[in-house]
């Protein structure tokens, strides 16, 4: 929000949000660019009701209404500066009997869990009911037994076991609290900015002049020091104070700017809460850029639905995937390697890739064919060309004999020259405009049309019938914001709810048939960590686009996304050698793992010093595959990110909240990237003793300089780990699971545990080592002699 205006400035502000042209005037009016309502908050033509008072309140029900309050922007000259400024003003409807100038208006609270609470606040009537796709079963659940009620002076407060909320009544505020009495976080009110020249919106709703529609402003304070995390994958900086972060799913064309594949309307901050915007409109979060001791959430939805989770990162996670969903276990295979590019054209294609991957010893597990397997490329009407692939069941069955899954491309968007084009325009399941037309040059499908999501599982069925693995729901960025929906609504609400839809689609049919919802995603909003597993989309091929990866991976990770890949290496030209020989380690130590992009990709066609680095990071990876699937599942379990930001494990270390260039690969193993073309780097230690995987070198907590080991990368694993590793092989196919290999991280004979599941287990195991006359054993065998352990030390 921008309320400091030059004379000239404010002048010509005013005119262009007067002239319906205004945008194309400003040369931002470009299809499909992310939607930041942001300046609907700074308007001279719009009204702001402001959250005054608590006009009514039940403590039962905790439902009540707040009185709102009317005011304008007016400017003020002073010393030759124009500052713009909330002022009272009197009602402006005719006629006056009709309308409320000061709106009483609905609030509620409801009491999710122990942990969780959910705000809502309306700025109108609600007459439309649909039905959540973002929670789990489409409603939030009741715990009101979960919290005690009690009158305070002024107001009323509900405490559970894990904090309390105060709701005062004049003025009205919402007041969140931990269990030890700590204010995490408070809504905003015109009486907490009247100590500052600076102009601050506090919670509130904006009428539009252009069309009378309303938006909320959920604003919430930030406390000194506090910094926040998540809303997606975001590639710019980790911590998002003082920054302004636009939720509009775009096509981001790269991984190295604002906007973002897969955004996430959900953060946490350090203090120890988080939060859920539950909406899928455009949202414009000001977190403290403008003013910073704000949170400014602009929504564009007429209320304000916000679930507050408290705890520590882990409490916070698993309460906000216990309501969005956590994602499900994907199949082993898909834990191999993906070999890819940009594309093959061919069976024989597939077969001299695959060919040379089990010649050279690289082990893989997913051969993908990209943009080219239909009979015109990008042109996606869901059939093999015979020419090109004259049998594949035959071909899609001898490569599982090899140990090699197919994944193939697609997208929601049929060409005009797509003979599938007129299928969905005769049988009206493509995505109109106001008119009755097609908004864009494609025919999009409405998944919010039950038969269009039919007519779409039919045409990817026969495909998983041949028993292709994996379907690659790419796109899906671009639901036009101005169409008209199955749903009865706009793209206003239907689009960042595309790729959730989407998802699901391919998901749901890939159950179905393979047993397994698997996919290769590119877009989300909330909800679609339910259907694992998504990819970083497009980085450039740079050490600074590898970096910026790795912060969107943190990101994304923070949202409740258990599993994430990326293309190594870069996707959107040749990679030089020396950034593919680093990012391939990385790339190695994340959940899932593609090669992909313009050729060449494959590792033979580089130096053979390189086809050898590649194969020995793919070989650390294949032998770590016990402990990959094994952290898989219990990651999912409890909504907890694979790759993962230090402070998820160490909340209490405050260096932990700092680091953006390394991640914790599971519970046990930090990981260090080398992004300069350099053999070592600086490398930072949560608390407790670390010890190097390569080298077994042990260094306390704190800042060291660590050289890379024969592998170019650090990778160091936490003193009293187990880490259970497999035979190699070249395909996990191939594994032997009865044969299984504990290798022991421990300074000075420290116990050590573990965490083991097997492919047909039910659920995680626990193993736990001991030394006894400086030989290891295993204390107990939750797997009852099933299994032969090989116990090893890396000391």
């Amino acid at each position: 929000m921008i309320h400091k205006l030059s004379p000239f400035l404010g002048v010509l502000l005013a005119f262009l949000c007067m002239n319906e042209a205004s945008a194309q005037l400003q040369g931002t009016d470009i299809l499909n660019e992310p939607t930041d309502i942001a300046s609907d908050f700074a308007d001279f033509t719009n009204t702001y009701y402001l959250a005054e008072e608590l006009a009514s309140f039940d403590p039962e029900t905790a439902n009540g209404t707040i009185k709102y309050n009317r005011y304008e922007y007016s400017t003020r000259m002073a010393f030759n500066n124009m500052l713009a400024r909330l002022v009272p003003v009197e009602a402006n409807e005719f006629p006056g009997t009709e309308y409320a100038a000061s709106p009483e208006l609905p609030f509620s609270l409801q009491f999710v869990s122990s942990r969780t609470i959910r705000l809502k606040a309306t700025s109108g009537p609600q007459f439309a009911n649909h039905e959540s796709l973002m929670l789990v079963n489409g409603e939030a659940p009741d715990a009101r037994d979960d919290w005690e009620y009690s009158a305070v002076e002024g107001g009323h407060q509900y405490k559970s076991e894990h904090g309390k909320v105060v709701i005062t009544e004049n003025p009205w505020h919402v007041y969140l609290y931990d269990e030890e009495g700590k204010l995490l976080t408070s809504t905003v009110h015109m009486s907490d900015v009247t100590n500052t020249f600076t102009p601050v919106l506090p919670f509130s709703y904006v009428r539009r002049a252009s069309d009378y529609s309303r938006s909320m402003a959920a604003v919430m304070s930030l406390q000194p020091g506090e910094k926040i995390y998540g809303f997606g994958e975001s590639f710019t900086q980790f911590d998002k104070r003082g920054e302004k972060v636009v939720l509009w799913v775009d096509d981001a064309n790269g991984t190295q700017n604002e906007t973002m594949y897969k955004p996430v309307p959900f953060y946490m901050s350090n203090r120890g809460y988080g939060v859920f915007m539950h909406h899928s409109t455009p949202i414009s979060v000001d977190v403290g850029k403008y003013y910073n001791a704000v949170n400014s959430m602009m929504i564009g939805d007429d209320e304000a639905d916000l679930f507050f989770f408290l705890g520590e990162p882990k409490d916070i996670l698993d309460e906000y995937t216990e309501l969005t969903g956590k994602a499900s276990m994907p199949p082993l295979w898909s834990f191999g390697f993906w070999m890819s590019r940009i594309t093959y054209f061919s069976e024989e294609d597939g077969r001299q890739v695959i060919n040379q991957l089990r010649d050279l010893e690289i082990p893989a597990d997913v051969l993908h064919f990209d943009t080219g397997w239909f009979g015109v490329d990008w042109r996606a009407d869901y059939q093999f060309p015979e020419d090109r692939f004259p049998n594949p069941e035959q071909m899609i069955q001898d490569f599982k004999d090899r140990g090699f899954h197919i994944s193939l491309w697609q997208l929601p968007y049929m060409t005009p020259k797509n003979e599938l084009y007129n299928e969905l325009i005769q049988n009206d399941l493509a995505i109109k405009d106001r008119k009755g037309n097609i908004p864009v040059e494609d025919a999009i499908i409405d998944f919010s049309n039950p038969d269009a999501v039919q007519w779409y599982q039919d045409k990817l069925e026969p495909l998983l019938e041949m028993g292709v693995g994996a379907i690659k729901v790419d796109f899906g960025e671009a639901a036009p914001e101005n169409g008209l929906y199955h749903s009865g609504r706009t793209g206003w609400y239907e689009h960042n709810l595309y790729p959730l839809r989407y998802n699901k689609a391919v998901a749901d049919i890939t159950k179905d048939i393979s047993g397994n919802g698997f996919i290769w995603a590119r877009s989300t909003w909330a909800g679609s960590q339910r259907y694992p597993v998504h990819w970083g989309g497009d980085p450039a091929t740079t050490i600074s686009a590898m970096s910026a990866t790795l912060r969107a991976g943190l990101s994304i990770g923070l949202t409740g996304f258990t599993f994430w890949s990326h293309d190594i290496g870069g996707f959107t030209t040749a990679t030089p050698e020396d950034v593919y020989r680093r990012w391939t380690p990385f790339g190695m130590l994340t959940s899932h793992v593609r090669s992909h992009g313009n050729p060449p990709t494959e590792p033979w066609e580089y130096s053979d010093e390189f086809l050898e680095g590649f194969r020995k990071a793919d070989n650390m990876r294949y032998r770590l595959m016990a402990y990959i699937y094994s952290q898989g599942k219990y990651s999912s379990d409890r909504g907890l990110p694979m790759l993962r930001a230090l402070f998820v494990e160490y909340p209490d270390d405050p260096g932990s909240w700092l680091i953006d260039d390394q991640y914790l690969f599971g519970s046990d193993m930090l990981v260090a990237p080398l992004f300069e073309n350099a053999e070592e780097r600086d490398v930072y230690l949560p608390p407790g003793n670390w010890i190097d995987y390569q080298t077994g070198e042990t260094y306390e907590s704190g800042w060291h300089t660590i050289r890379a080991g024969e592998i170019p990368i650090v990778v160091l694993v936490k003193s009293g780990t187990v880490l259970p590793h497999i035979e190699l092989a070249q395909s996990t196919k191939d594994m032997d699971w009865s044969n299984l290999e504990l290798r022991v991280f421990s300074v000075d004979g420290e116990p050590a545990t573990g965490k083991i599941y097997l492919p047909d287990s039910d659920e995680v195991q626990t193993v736990s080592v001991s030394s006894e006359n400086g030989e290891w054993r295993l204390v107990d065998d939750p797997f009852d002699g099933n299994i032969d352990w090989e116990i090893t030390s890396n000391q």
